[in-house]
């Protein structure tokens, strides 16, 4: 399975799963430890919880290997080897602000690239 087909897959379940603001991000061309970063809403507490095990129900059975978890009530990362799911409340989102980090990532990776040539 490519990785995109696990990013759809992994996609597909938080959404079905009721999961908010569903964001990847491709940092193919980024130094960073991952390939694809996924980062999702929880509705509350319980729900970062139930969100982060039927994720792990749905893609285990598809080949998906789960090589670590942090888990909060606040806050899951999950460590899928080339791809990072982060589940979290919509505060520590915001708090955190990965998105930010991550796009500053790419972008500062494209500009060192074109330095380059």
């Amino acid at each position: 399975m490519t990785i995109e087909e696990r990013i759809e897959n992994i996609v597909k379940v938080l959404d079905e799963k009721k999961a908010e603001e569903i964001e990847v991000f491709n940092l193919d061309d980024a130094d960073y430890i991952a390939d694809r970063v996924v980062i999702a809403n929880s509705l509350n507490l319980k729900h970062t919880q139930a969100l982060f095990e039927q994720l792990k129900e749905a893609l285990k059975p598809e080949g998906e290997t789960f090589l670590h978890a942090d888990t909060s009530d606040e806050w899951v990362v999950a460590d899928l080897g080339d791809i990072l799911v982060h589940i979290m409340i919509p505060e520590y989102r915001q708090r955190y602000s990965l998105e930010t980090f991550l796009s500053e990532l790419v972008e500062n990776q494209k500009r060192s690239n074109k330095e380059d040539v």
